[in-house]
């Protein structure tokens, strides 16, 4: 379960999906790294990530996390961004069927958990089918 402390130190990334890029070579890292794992570059510029992207992979969550019982079964998915950026999320709104790999998904941020006794909200990213 995420702290309140390691919660605060994650702000940026759960609530404007900031990434790192490489001054380097370009990559693009979420969660941020210290070095690049393409050209060992220790330079990065902070960058927002697209708010839509497509599911590279997924898969479904029968039996999860005590924290998530009244959401069972729920989707997971690999969102792909054009700048080649991924990043792992739960499918919002999943109702048992209608993914596919390539498909398109718009990032909405939601209520993820109350966090333990300090009852801190804890709000991120899911990723919310697009209608085609």
């Amino acid at each position: 379960m995420t702290t309140p402390a390691r919660y605060w130190r994650e702000k940026p990334q759960r609530y404007r999906l900031e990434a790192n890029k490489c001054k380097k070579c370009g990559k693009v890292f979420f969660p941020p790294r210290l070095v690049c794992d393409d050209c060992g570059g220790r330079g990065f510029t902070a960058v927002r990530l697209p708010e839509e992207g497509t599911i590279a992979t997924w898969t479904v969550v029968h039996t999860g996390h005590p924290a998530f019982t009244d959401e069972q079964p729920y989707g997971l998915a690999i969102v792909e961004f054009k700048d080649g950026a991924r990043v792992l999320m739960q499918i919002a709104d999943y109702h048992g069927e209608g993914l596919k790999i390539g498909q398109k998904v718009q990032v909405k941020f939601r209520k993820i958990q109350a966090a333990g006794e300090s009852g801190v909200l804890c709000y991120g990213y899911k990723a919310a089918l697009c209608s085609e």
